[in-house]
């Protein structure tokens, strides 16, 4: 394949490319139609051309038979008037106009075919021209719309990726995660101070009855170091006083040292 071949196809292909992609639809469908108008109005004339040469042909075979007859009552006068000369020129005329009638009635019979025929193709082109207009209306609606289409899609399509829409879309889900995130540290906010609380109100309870018991066992034991038995009655009481006196301040001391650390915790 040479050159300049390889060169005029790339050349025709480009310049197909570009009519395909000019065409548009609605504007190629009107003049379509407009130009079926057009071939209709030629076709009208070429039918009105050739009924009139038909109606010329006919006109002119009429007369050539007229002659016809003419010139046979002609011959039959001269002959009659015993001028066989001339009777024999009259049939010579009429011979001629015969031949002339029979020549326009053979052209009369093909141009009344040729009528027929075109005539056929006026009222087939005529309805193929009504159902064009028809299915032309029909077409540019279809293609307005799906051009529409075509444009919704590629809008919807822009503000799926880069427009405004993404961002809003975007922004909910934000949004969403946002709240979701709220909710869990409320969540867990408030498990961790339902924890403390049960923690602090379950340490008080310890506590208090830690102490009730430390006061039970210290007040059983302060009162069997002041019950003397009765070998040392006479001793002990004494020094019943400071016994006493000595141990109240321990007790004093160690619940005091047991609150602090108490609070400290």
């Amino acid at each position: 394949m040479g050159f300049f071949d390889r060169l005029s196809r790339l050349l025709r292909a480009n310049l197909n490319d570009l009519v395909s992609k000019a065409e548009d639809p609605v504007k190629i469908l009107d003049q379509s139609v407009a130009d079926m108008q057009s071939d209709l109005v030629k076709l009208r004339q070429a039918v009105a051309m050739a009924i009139a040469s038909q109606k010329r042909l006919a006109n002119q075979a009429s007369q050539a038979e007229t002659q016809v007859a003419v010139w046979y009552e002609r011959a039959e006068l001269a002959l009659k008037k015993s001028q066989e000369d001339l009777a024999r020129e009259a049939l010579t005329r009429r011979k001629s106009f015969q031949e002339t009638a029979i020549s326009l009635k053979k052209q009369l019979d093909g141009q009344d075919g040729q009528v027929e025929t075109l005539k056929r193709s006026l009222v087939a082109l005529e309805g193929k021209i009504a159902e064009a207009k028809t299915k032309k209306d029909m077409l540019k609606a279809r293609a307005q719309a799906a051009q529409a289409q075509q444009q919704l899609q590629s809008a919807v399509g822009g503000l799926g990726t880069n427009s405004a829409m993404a961002a809003f879309e975007r922004m909910e889900d934000k949004v969403q995660a946002l709240e979701a995130t709220s909710q869990a540290a409320a969540e867990l906010a408030g498990a961790d101070l339902e924890s403390q609380f049960a923690a602090l109100e379950g340490g008080k309870d310890d506590v208090d009855d830690e102490l009730a018991a430390l006061r039970k066992s210290l007040k059983a034991g302060s009162e069997a170091v002041a019950l003397p038995s009765s070998a040392s009655e006479s001793k002990i009481s004494n020094n019943q006083e400071v016994v006493e006196q000595v141990k109240v301040e321990e007790v004093d001391a160690d619940l005091e040292e047991l609150k602090r650390s108490i609070d400290s915790l």
